[in-house]
C-alpha cells in the first residue's frame, strides 16, 4: 500500500534535474532576467499574461450583439446589385481554380490545417503570490544549505502555522521556475503535508487554483512536480481523497489531454525511471491513487473526464 514515506522526495532531485535538464541534455536554462514579478523588489511593470490563459484571438473584426436575432452575428455590408454571376463567367472561374492547381503541382506544396496547438507550453509569468510574499519577508523560512542535500530551515513549529494562509501560498508557488522559490515551495508543501495531518482537509477548496494554474502552463517539469505533490497530498491525511472528488472537473482535463504522453522506447530500457519525468506514468500512478483513495463515487467521476481510463481496484 503507497503511503507518502514510498514517494521520492520532490525538492531533492530539482538541483539534480536542472543540471542533468541544461548540462546533458542541452535544453535551455530557466530565466534569470525576469520582469513583471509584482514583488516590492521588482521596479518593472506586473506582467499583465495570466498563468496557463488562452492565447488572444487575432482578429479584426468581432461580432456584435443582434436584438432581433438575440444572437451574435457578423456585421454586413449593403449587398452589391451588380454582384451577380453573368453568362458565360462559368468557364472564367474555372480556369482559374484550374491554374491554381497547377501552381499548387509546381511548387509541391499543399495547403495544410493550423496547429491548434494544444500540447505548447502557456504563459507562465513570475507573478506568484509565494514569490511577493517570500520577497517582502512575509514567510518564516530560509534555505538551510547542508552536505548532501538542501533542506528548509522554519522559523516556527510546522504544526502552529495557519494552514489556511499558508498551504495555498506554497501551492501558488509551485509553479516557479526559478530558484530558490521553486525549491523553497516545493519542499515547504512536503513538509507541511508530511506535518499537517488533520489541518489538511479543511484547505482543500483553497488548493484547486493553484493546482489547475500550475497544470494549465503545460510545462513539462511543472506539471511533473504538480502530479508528484497531488499524490502526496491525497496520502497525506484522510479523506483528502473523496474530498478532491468534487474539483475533478477543474484537474482532470489536463490528465485527459497528457495521459498518453509516454516515451515509447519499444523494447528498450529507460535508465531514467527514478527520475520520474514520464507523464504518462505519472498521469496513470495519480489517477490509480485518486480511485483507491477517492471512495465509490471517484471512479465514475475519473470516467467522465478520462473516457479511456480503466479502474485500477480490484472488487472481488
Amino acid at each position: 500500500m503507497a503511503t507518502m514515506n514510498n514517494l521520492p522526495d520532490v525538492a531533492g532531485s530539482l538541483y539534480t534535474s536542472t543540471y542533468r535538464n541544461v548540462k546533458l541534455a542541452g535544453k535551455a536554462p530557466p530565466a534569470t532576467n525576469l520582469t513583471g514579478t509584482g514583488s516590492c523588489f521588482d521596479t518593472t511593470v506586473l506582467a499583465i499574461s495570466r498563468a496557463g490563459a488562452h492565447k488572444p484571438i487575432e482578429c479584426d473584426e468581432l461580432p456584435v450583439w443582434s436584438k432581433s436575432t438575440m444572437s451574435y452575428k457578423y456585421a454586413v455590408g449593403k449587398p452589391d446589385p451588380s454582384g451577380f454571376l453573368r453568362k458565360g463567367e462559368g468557364k472564367l472561374i474555372k480556369s482559374t481554380m484550374r491554374v491554381q492547381e497547377e501552381d499548387t503541382k509546381d511548387t509541391g506544396i499543399k495547403p495544410t490545417p493550423p496547429k491548434a496547438g494544444a500540447f505548447a507550453r502557456r504563459d507562465n509569468p513570475p507573478n506568484t503570490a509565494f514569490r511577493r510574499f517570500y520577497e517582502r519577508g512575509d514567510l518564516p523560512i530560509a534555505v538551510d544549505h547542508r552536505g548532501s542535500k538542501n533542506m528548509i530551515a522554519w522559523k516556527v513549529d510546522i504544526e502552529k502555522l495557519d494552514y489556511h494562509h499558508y498551504l495555498p501560498i506554497f501551492f501558488d508557488g509551485v509553479r516557479e521556475t526559478q530558484e530558490p522559490y521553486r525549491f523553497l515551495a516545493v519542499k515547504g508543501v512536503e513538509d507541511m503535508l508530511k506535518a499537517g495531518g488533520s489541518k489538511i482537509l479543511p484547505v482543500i477548496p483553497q488548493l484547486i487554483i493553484p493546482i489547475k494554474t500550475a497544470l494549465n502552463t503545460r510545462h513539462h517539469s511543472v506539471m511533473c512536480i504538480t502530479l508528484q505533490l497531488l499524490q502526496k497530498l491525497v496520502l497525506g491525511a484522510d479523506l483528502v481523497g473523496e474530498a478532491l472528488v468534487p474539483y475533478y472537473r477543474q484537474v482532470l482535463p489536463i490528465f485527459n489531454l497528457y495521459k498518453n504522453k509516454n516515451k515509447n522506447i519499444g523494447d528498450g530500457i529507460d535508465y531514467g525511471q527514478r527520475n520520474y519525468d514520464c507523464l504518462g506514468e505519472l498521469i496513470a500512478d495519480t489517477l490509480a491513487l485518486f480511485e483507491q483513495k477517492g471512495g465509490d463515487d471517484a471512479f465514475i467521476n475519473i470516467k467522465y473526464m478520462v473516457p479511456c481510463y480503466e479502474s485500477q481496484v480490484s472488487y472481488a
